[in-house]
């Protein structure tokens, strides 16, 4: 079986260098915000090319404290997708705001700006973007009608680490942005982490206050916050995988050049890459109008494989009382019900690449 994903490949890869790190941390005896965390901090914020960067505990709670920190709460509304992890709809209901949910660009299947405006009403504060699969979002026309009318923007960079806009890193183009660390994504840690980033130096200010129940002082709340806070093992486990975050990129866009080249013709639909952007393939996702008929075709011939997502967030049962109906969004709904996410990571032999599209080619001709 070709997996969808396999974490052991890569843990085996840089094996040496993720124990060390964890024993250098395990020996120090200081395991919450400590040293690994304060380096790991400035590191991704160099990387990511913005000035400040807050660790915290998963990236539902980056986006949660991002909001927060923006001063974004009850009687406000956030403007995101429908098509993307639930996580996005739970952060900005976490905040006490509102979500409003606008259809996709059907080619890209990250927000579409066309639809963003018709959206907006006086209780709008702010839009989250989502960078999703790890393609920018449309972040020179969203920008601009957020500009005309006021609003924050609040990029999910969840699956976007190292995708790049006009030549700026995701999360470095918006007011204030989230990254996740689960395992899985282009940069992954053991466990669950995510971070804060932005220039704007109250933000990140609000950001750690929010983090750590609001202390400036030990034991002394100067705000109300909770406790979301990255720890020195992931922090250092991290530190090393972002030293080989580039190279893992650059495999990542070879081998989704080579799944290009050898599915020309299968009769599926394969990613684009918008001009102006620099896509990182978190995920690999093609798409049929039989994608359930074309899954189980590759499973029978030992191909793994996900949906990124099967089920829209305003279709969800958690979610009907938002309103949404069943053809609200159609570009969404049709996603759903036809992308394929294909083995991607950058562990996966060519030869491997090879014999996936073999199969989804076998499955066109049986068709």
């Amino acid at each position: 079986m070709i997996p969808p994903i396999d974490l052991k490949r890569q843990y085996a890869s840089i094996k040496d260098e993720i124990e060390a790190a964890v024993t250098r941390v395990l020996e120090g005896g200081w395991y919450i915000l400590g040293e690994e965390v304060a380096a790991f901090e400035q590191e991704f914020a160099a990387y990511c090319g913005v000035a400040h960067a807050v660790g915290v505990g998963s990236g539902t709670d980056a986006l949660h404290l991002a909001l927060a920190a923006c001063g974004v709460g009850p009687g406000d509304e956030v403007i995101t997708v429908s098509h993307t992890a639930v996580a996005t709809v739970a952060a900005i209901e976490l905040a006490g705001a509102r979500p409003v949910l606008v259809d996709v660009d059907p080619t890209c299947y990250t927000l579409d700006p066309g639809l963003l405006e018709a959206a907006i009403t006086p209780r709008t504060r702010a839009v989250i973007p989502v960078h999703l699969y790890g393609c920018p979002a449309d972040l020179g026309s969203i920008l601009e009608i957020a500009r005309r009318h006021d609003l924050l923007v609040v990029e999910d960079c969840a699956q976007a680490h190292g995708a790049s806009y006009r030549g700026q890193r995701a999360g470095s183009l918006g007011h204030i942005a989230a990254f996740s660390f689960y395992p899985t994504k282009n940069l992954g840690a053991c466990g669950d982490g995510g971070m804060v980033v932005t220039d704007d130096p109250g933000l990140a200010e609000r950001a750690r206050l929010l983090r750590q129940y609001g202390w400036r002082e030990r034991y002394i709340s100067s705000t109300k916050g909770l406790n979301s806070r990255l720890d020195e093992l992931q922090a250092a486990i991290l530190r090393v995988k972002l030293r080989h975050l580039e190279e893992w990129t650059q495999r990542r866009r070879s081998l989704a050049r080579l799944y290009d080249e050898r599915l020309a013709g299968s009769g599926v639909g394969t990613p684009g890459e918008p001009e102006d952007t620099t896509h990182v393939y978190h995920l690999y996702v093609v798409r049929h109008p039989r994608r359930d008929e074309l899954r189980a075709f590759l499973r029978e011939r030992g191909v793994g494989s996900l949906i990124h997502y099967p089920v829209p967030v305003h279709l969800q049962p958690a979610y009907r009382d938002l309103g949404y109906e069943a053809g609200d969004l159609p570009a969404t709904e049709a996603a759903a019900r036809e992308v394929l996410s294909l083995p991607l990571y950058p562990e996966l032999r060519d030869e491997e690449v090879a014999a996936v599209s073999d199969a989804v080619l076998a499955f066109g001709r049986a068709a």
